[in-house]
């Protein structure tokens, strides 16, 4: 083992926080800027559409819904042992 070798035992950092990553995400923000810029009045008409757009494509993202579909364990039923 090197004693110098400090590197060996840390994670690779995340695509977007390496020189190139930083690039792209610098350039997509840039372009989604004059993007949005350029077509603002197309948009803006739409805003309802997109809000209500955004509630599925949130759901499918995340993939878990609610919750409340059965995936979870239930918890242990309680009892008033003793009590009453």
């Amino acid at each position: 083992m090197d004693p110098f070798d400090n590197n060996r035992d840390r994670p690779a950092p995340p695509s977007w926080r390496r020189p190139a990553g930083m690039a792209v995400t610098t350039a997509a923000l840039v372009a989604g800027f004059y993007l949005l810029r350029e077509h603002w009045d197309h948009l803006a008409g739409y805003w309802a559409y997109l809000l209500l757009l955004v509630c599925p494509l949130m759901h499918l993202m995340h993939g878990h819904g609610h919750g409340g579909h059965g995936h979870r364990q239930q918890a242990p039923e309680r009892t008033n042992h003793g009590k009453g």
